[in-house]
């Protein structure tokens, strides 16, 4: 049999290539690999130190907590959660999630308005799907989520970036935009914000912000995208509410997802928006994985309802804030003049700005060489005109190894300085 195959296999490899990418459509040629995940996989090796990531830290995986819910899930409801289930998702984790949103943010909310997704970026490619036609304006930030610029970039909008700065989206900056838009006859469809502890930039938009931001919504008639991956990793200062918190007409579509508070492993996440918004992304995914792992539903379900999110928050917070800490204490001690640096109040990152003249990618195998890793700041930007800049990420390294790999970075950035 072994050897039937073998001598299949020779006659595969000798035989003619097919001319593979004629057969691809033009969206699938157009379709280009996450620049992060090619990035990753340079520095697989144990030597290096890798700040590319975006990972939680598997310390924080309530692993016995798991253990026992699935066990329940098993015994109490094993006929519905080994079953398919329903497209919008699993009945009594909407109702939880409903709950857990109005007692945490004072959003008045229920199961209706919610739907189960896949994780967050399946809300996303769903939020493409029914809301963008080719040439449609979408206004992102500048830097923003490398893999929503992916989802949209699929569906052919056009992309206006939106600066930030320590308070967030430049509102400001916004407005001006959207008088000129209006004034050539043009207008904003989506505006894709993540507000709190945002990623790449781990910023924060204020409270005044957000507010203005739903009147500039509600007046040149924009939907705003708010995802909110990371609400729950505050460090330090006050919590402000989402952007929903304040939505009265129904224009905000909030992302939340169990994946920073829970276990990414589940892929359990969540859109709330008004009911004829989710109706139409329900039908959208029924024709993609007509429903969400079930049981992991049903053990976030579990989760919620034996009220263990708030210790497992706090556990989190308390894992990740001297981290944070870390990195920003070495930077200020390592780096070298000239290079900035954002001073999240939370979240998983941290944003530095190298100074002009110096290529974060192509000083990318150097810094690699030194043994640290780090991603490349351009892949953030929509039109990726800013070559200076890179993404740090302290959640998921050891605390000594923040220090040394902050210490190889500063020698990386010295050498490119000094060329």
């Amino acid at each position: 049999m072994e050897e039937k195959l073998e001598r299949k296999l020779e006659k595969k490899l000798e035989a003619v290539t097919l001319n593979y990418e004629a057969y691809f459509s033009e969206k699938a040629l157009g379709m280009k690999a996450s620049e992060i995940r090619e990035l990753l996989k340079l520095v697989e090796s144990s030597e290096i130190i890798s700040l590319a990531g975006g990972l939680p830290n598997p310390e924080t995986f309530p692993k016995d907590l798991i253990t026992k819910l699935a066990q329940k899930a098993i015994e109490e409801h094993g006929n519905a959660a080994l079953q398919y289930g329903t497209t919008k998702g699993y009945t009594p984790l909407r109702l939880e999630i409903a709950e857990m949103l109005r007692k945490r943010y004072g959003i008045p909310i229920s199961k209706v308005d919610i739907m189960i997704t896949a994780g967050s970026q399946q809300g996303l490619d769903l939020i493409g799907r029914v809301f963008i036609n080719p040439g449609d304006i979408i206004v992102v930030e500048a830097p923003t989520y490398l893999a929503a610029l992916q989802s949209f970039r699929y569906y052919d909008p056009q992309f206006i970036q939106i600066p930030l700065d320590d308070e967030g989206m430049r509102i400001d900056l916004l407005e001006e935009k959207l008088k000129e838009l209006k004034a050539q006859g043009k207008k904003v469809k989506l505006v894709y914000t993540i507000p709190t502890f945002q990623n790449p930039g781990g910023v924060t938009m204020s409270k005044e912000r957000r507010k203005r931001l739903l009147e500039l919504a509600s007046e040149y008639d924009f939907l705003i995208i708010e995802d909110g991956p990371y609400n729950e990793l505050r460090y330090r200062g006050e919590e402000i509410p989402p952007i929903k918190y304040w939505d009265e007409e129904g224009r905000v579509i909030y992302l939340g997802t169990f994946s920073k508070i829970f276990a990414p492993g589940f892929r359990v996440a969540w859109i709330a928006a008004e009911p004829h918004f989710i109706r139409k992304l329900e039908i959208a995914k029924q024709g993609i994985d007509l429903c969400t792992n079930v049981f992991g539903q049903v053990i976030a379900a579990e989760y919620l309802k034996g009220g263990y999110l708030d210790k497992h928050i706090e556990k989190i917070r308390a894992f990740y804030k001297p981290k944070l800490e870390i990195m920003l204490d070495a930077l200020e001690k390592y780096m070298p003049e000239g290079v900035k640096w954002t001073k999240p109040d939370g979240g998983m990152f941290v944003w530095v700005t190298v100074p002009e003249g110096i290529d974060t990618k192509e000083m990318f195998e150097k810094a690699v060489a030194k043994g640290v890793a780090y991603v490349p700041g351009e892949a953030f930007f929509a039109d990726r005109g800013v070559k200076n800049t890179m993404r740090l990420n302290f959640t998921y390294v050891e605390d000594e190894k923040i220090v040394e790999g902050i210490k190889r970075l500063a020698e990386a950035l010295k050498e490119a300085m000094k060329a």
